[in-house]
């Protein structure tokens, strides 16, 4: 058997697919010629590692290209990508999101660095938060220069209205507040009599059923008295006189001379 044959029957070798006067020749060749021995070893060798290696993982960048190929619209834009960045680093982005995220950034360029920036730069803030830095000179005459238009904060006077306001402001808490002091007081007071007082349970809302009671009751006494005081001058009007005359129909004739 010549070398080019033991290369075309190789896999067929392999496979145990080769019959057995064709099996035993190329037995004897590989037996002989180094060379093909050799290469029927590294073929060996390399079915079994590739038998017994777990298939690789695509990469986020493998599947972010085929899925832009394949479905354009599941692609994130930028301005999208830099608004969902402080979610995907507190971890509280959803997982359609996440998914769409990492294939951004896995395409962009110019996206692609931003969160490292981004995590760096918050790094950074965090360990400038607890070190005290010196002011530097000239910084409150600055401020004070740039808000009042001076740096002597003693020489500016509020406004005329702001200082009337604050002086009416001083007088009337001078004379409100104790009239609020008393006038709270005597409400109070008056809910502890009447909770005490007219309320069946002392509750407040015993006192408004038992006022809501007594205001009904003195309604029918009105009632009452203004029919009878009513009826009384109705009877005084229309009775007769001592000479058996009506008094009102003098009255009327009086009236009319």
């Amino acid at each position: 058997m010549l070398c080019t044959e033991f290369e075309d029957r190789l896999t067929d070798y392999l496979d145990g697919a080769l019959e057995g006067e064709t099996n035993r020749a190329f037995g004897e060749h590989a037996l002989r010629c180094p060379v093909c021995h050799d290469l029927l070893n590294e073929v060996r060798n390399a079915i079994v590692e590739c038998r017994a290696d777990v298939p690789p993982q695509p990469t986020p960048g493998l599947e972010a290209r085929i899925l832009l190929r394949t479905a354009p619209e599941t692609a994130m834009t930028c301005d999208e990508f830099e608004e969902y960045l402080t979610d995907y680093l507190d971890g509280f982005i959803p997982a359609a999101l996440y998914h769409r995220w990492e294939r951004h950034a896995a395409l962009c360029t110019r996206c692609s660095d931003l969160p490292g920036q981004v995590v760096r730069a918050i790094g950074a803030c965090s360990s400038y938060i607890g070190e005290e830095l010196p002011v530097p000179a000239g910084l409150h005459a600055r401020i004070l220069q740039a808000t009042l238009g001076t740096t002597e904060a003693e020489a500016v006077r509020p406004p005329l209205g702001a200082r009337i306001t604050e002086w009416m402001r001083g007088w009337l808490d001078v004379m409100v507040t104790p009239q609020l002091a008393t006038v709270a007081t005597m409400v109070l007071l008056a809910v502890l009599v009447g909770t005490s007082t007219l309320s069946d349970d002392g509750s407040i809302a015993g006192m408004y059923t038992k006022s809501l009671r007594l205001a009904s009751q003195t309604y029918k006494y009105g009632a009452v008295t203004a029919g009878e005081l009513k009826r009384a001058t109705s009877e005084l009007v229309t009775s007769p006189s001592p000479d058996g005359s009506n008094n009102s129909g003098q009255q009327q004739q009086q009236q009319q001379k």
